[in-house]
Order: structure tokens, then C-alpha cells, then sequence
């Protein structure tokens, strides 16, 4: 019998954890969680736990597609489920490394990270993170252009996404409706699959020792 593995991610990086976790065949549950959650970390972690307290019990191991976004660490330590995680602070250090991305923070000024995934959208994709399309009588963008007073980069991280040409030319059109310098640096999933691969081996120790309490030669009962 192949382990059974629960993914639920941020619909934020959907096109990155797909790469890495492909069709893989022990997936048997997966659901992304609406972008934005992170804006107000409780309400994130609120939803996350409800999540994981709602998901088949014969799962062998969940992989968790969020860092630690201001409320998350320590998480597989609160949950009765096994999970893996993105150990990191967010989903940023985990493509661009937590080097790379304290460094591109003091480059001077304020800096919008960009990724590929966040993207897919361009601007449409902001103005419904911010529930900017609500307001009658402004355009969206009078809204943004306050929001991101102070800012003055906006760097584009290439994760190698399908759509990834198109997805940098919605960030260039972001930037340059906001008056900011447009950046593009490559990211990469190998801190993600890393973590998919903790996952992977999680499950597998899992459905060994399972296998070992099952069996008649085991420890545990028959």
C-alpha cells in the first residue's frame, strides 16, 4: 500500500508546489488556501488549523506550502497530523534563500518582491489581494499608489513557471503604474522540493513503522 500524502498550500505559489510535486502518485489530497490569508497572520494561522483539524484521518503526512508568515513557526509541533513545512519566513527566503532575501532588503529603499507566481494575475491579482475594487468613485490604482508610497522597487522573481514571460510583464506594467524601478532576478525551488522531499521520506518512515505494527512479528497488536 503507497503512503498517502495531504498537500495544502498558498494559492499564491500553486504553479511552484506543482512543479515540485508533480503527479506524483501518493498524493490523494490537495487544496490551496486563497492569497492574501497572510496579510492577517492569525486569521492565517486560524484557517490553516481548521484545515488540518478537518483533513482525512488516514493520511500519512501533510506538506504544508507556507513559511512561517509572522505566525506559523512551530506548527508541526501543534497539530496532531504529521506535517512538513517551508522553514523559513515566508515564501520569498524559500525561493530566493534567507541570504539572498535579507540582502535584496537593504538594496536600498522599499522593495515589492514580485514571484513569478504572484504574478500570473498582474494587476488585476492585486486590486483583489487589497480589495481595492470595491471602493466607488477611485480607481484601484489611486489606492495603490498610496499603499506603496515609499516604495521604490519592484523586483520580479523568475521561478521558472510555465507563464513566466508574461508573468514579468505584468510586473514590469505593475512597476511602471507605480512609478518603480523594475528588477528581475531568478529565484529557485530547490529550498521547496527539499522540503517535498522531507515529506516524502516522513511518509515513508511512517508507513514503515505502520507496516511494522501490523505485522505479525511486530510490536503493536496484529
Amino acid at each position: 500500500m503507497n503512503m498517502r500524502i495531504g498537500i495544502l498550500g498558498c494559492d499564491a505559489i500553486r504553479n511552484e508546489l506543482e512543479i515540485v510535486t508533480g503527479d506524483d502518485p501518493d498524493i490523494v489530497y490537495k487544496e490551496y488556501l486563497e492569497f492574501g490569508l497572510h496579510l492577517q497572520p492569525e486569521d492565517l494561522k486560524r484557517a490553516i488549523l481548521e484545515k488540518l483539524n478537518a483533513l482525512p484521518r488516514d493520511l500519512d503526512v501533510v506538506f504544508l506550502g507556507y513559511g512561517y508568515c509572522q505566525a506559523l513557526q512551530g506548527l508541526p509541533e501543534q497539530v496532531r497530523v504529521p506535517l512538513v513545512m517551508l522553514e523559513y519566513e515566508d515564501c520569498i527566503a524559500a525561493m530566493l534563500t534567507t541570504e539572498r532575501y535579507h540582502r535584496e532588503k537593504n538594496n536600498g529603499g522599499i522593495t515589492w518582491f514580485y514571484p513569478a507566481g504572484w504574478a500570473v494575475n498582474g494587476m488585476p491579482g492585486i486590486v483583489n489581494l487589497f480589495h481595492l475594487d470595491s471602493a466607488e468613485g477611485y480607481a484601484p490604482e489611486f489606492f495603490l499608489k498610496m499603499m506603496f508610497d515609499g516604495f521604490s522597487r519592484c523586483l520580479y522573481i523568475d521561478t521558472g513557471i510555465e507563464c513566466s514571460e508574461q508573468c514579468q510583464k505584468n510586473s514590469e506594467h505593475f512597476a511602471r503604474t507605480l512609478g518603480l524601478r523594475h528588477e528581475c532576478t531568478r529565484g529557485s525551488l530547490d529550498l521547496i522540493r527539499d522540503a517535498w522531499l522531507r515529506t516524502k521520506a516522513k511518509g515513508a518512515e511512517i508507513e514503515r513503522e505502520n507496516g511494522r505494527r501490523h505485522s505479525p512479528t511486530g510490536t503493536g497488536e496484529a
